[in-house]
């Protein structure tokens, strides 16, 4: 989450050992350290962090990935995969980082800020990271 904070600011964080089950919507940002089985919307930043799992969607401004997700991401604006990152799932966002290191398995469709591309995932045209 290098971007700087919007919304309210305020941060909720899922720590380390703690396993949680069911949808977390926040007005703010979340980090994920511990597992998460559910879906995650955020209105400003999410991260997953190296020890983090989520099974489930996520959808944020800025999504940031070190660990595993198993679901549909959409970030509005950025998605970083960090070296150690796991995603199995398609992925929509505006700008990708992949760091070299990272695993990826599913569709990958890059649109504008508002998410409107014109093409659904399973259309979208292959393009060069």
């Amino acid at each position: 989450m290098a971007d700087k904070q919007q919304g309210t600011g305020e941060i909720s964080l899922v720590g380390l050992n703690t396993t949680v089950e069911g949808k977390i919507k926040t007005e703010g940002s979340i980090r994920i350290d511990g597992k998460l089985v559910g879906d995650v919307v955020a209105k400003s930043n999410a991260a997953v962090g190296l020890t983090g799992t989520v099974e489930g969607s996520m959808s944020a401004q800025n999504i940031s990935v070190a660990g595993k997700v198993s679901g549909t991401i959409t970030a509005a604006e950025k998605l970083v995969l960090e070296g150690k990152s796991v995603v199995q799932g398609d992925i929509r966002a505006a700008k990708l980082v992949v760091d070299e290191g990272a695993m990826f398995d599913g569709q990958c469709a890059m649109s504008d800020k508002s998410g409107s591309s014109g093409q659904s995932l399973k259309e979208a045209a292959p393009r060069k990271l």
